[in-house]
């Protein structure tokens, strides 16, 4: 097993890409400790742990609530005495226009978010990891962190949407944190993935003339799914990996490579 008694707090695992990691890292022999702002989800993703004879915690929480994001980390702490993985995977993509809302209000809920989510429990999880001799901490970037895109939205004009601004945030603030955590042992790595069959994209999937569009935008001719990040972030998360940090891990099916 990869991660045998590994202990790994995966944020935003209620569903997509955070529960296929939770359920892989489960696999691999990780004490996982599932975290979402959603009990259903969390609970959704446990009882698929369940049902593969292994267990896991869970931790309802808001990554973007300093006390909350502390408590995530001190309850790890409290369980298992030490903390070995961070997988950083809540995250939004927009947010729809609602009765009063601005654009402004919806740009700051993605930033909220995407950035000050991930920020919020790797500033919590470094000076436990450093206590117990080190650590991997996994954000999930985007493609959007790495390449322009001329895609509009329905709650944002083309060009100011906040999910590629907080993907490449993340990317950078992954980079710097990798090289001021190197000497404690702790590396810090980001996943840039290409789209994703994930609630996140089911508006976009489950219309086929736009999902027709979507796969042609990856040479591999698909959108990928979310078991195939999880494999990525197993491998920045396993000892495979002891001498990487600082590295955006691109798996988007071609996309950037055109």
């Amino acid at each position: 097993m990869r991660l045998k008694d590994k202990v790994a707090l995966i944020t935003g695992g209620g569903n997509g890409i955070g529960r296929s990691t939770a359920e892989l890292f489960s696999k691999e022999g990780a004490k996982v400790i599932v975290s979402d702002l959603h009990e259903s989800g969390i609970m959704e993703t446990i009882e698929s742990i369940r049902s593969l004879n292994l267990e896991a915690d869970s931790i309802v929480g808001d990554v973007t609530v300093f006390k909350e994001a502390e408590l995530m980390i001190r309850t790890v702490i409290e369980l298992h005495g030490r903390l070995d993985i961070l997988v950083n995977s809540a995250g939004i993509g927009g947010v729809p226009p609602m009765d009063g809302s601005t654009h402004e209000d919806r740009w700051d809920k993605v930033i909220d978010v995407n950035l000050k989510g991930t920020y919020l429990p790797s500033w919590f999880a470094v000076p436990e990891m450093e206590r117990s001799g080190g650590g991997s901490i996994i954000n999930l970037a985007s493609i959007i962190a790495l390449v322009g895109y001329d895609q509009g939205s329905t709650s944002y004009e083309p060009g100011f949407n906040p999910y590629a601004a907080s993907k490449g945030a993340v990317l950078q603030f992954t980079r710097n944190l990798a090289v001021q955590c190197a000497k404690k042992n702790i590396r810090v790595n980001c996943i840039c993935p290409g789209y994703i069959y994930t609630n996140m994209t089911k508006s976009l999937t489950e219309n086929p003339v736009r999902l027709s569009q979507l796969e042609g935008l990856h040479p591999m001719g698909r959108l990928g799914r979310p078991e195939e990040i999880a494999s990525a972030a197993l491998f920045l998360a396993s000892d495979e990996s002891s001498f990487v940090t600082g590295t955006p891990l691109v798996v988007d099916g071609g996309y950037t490579a055109q």
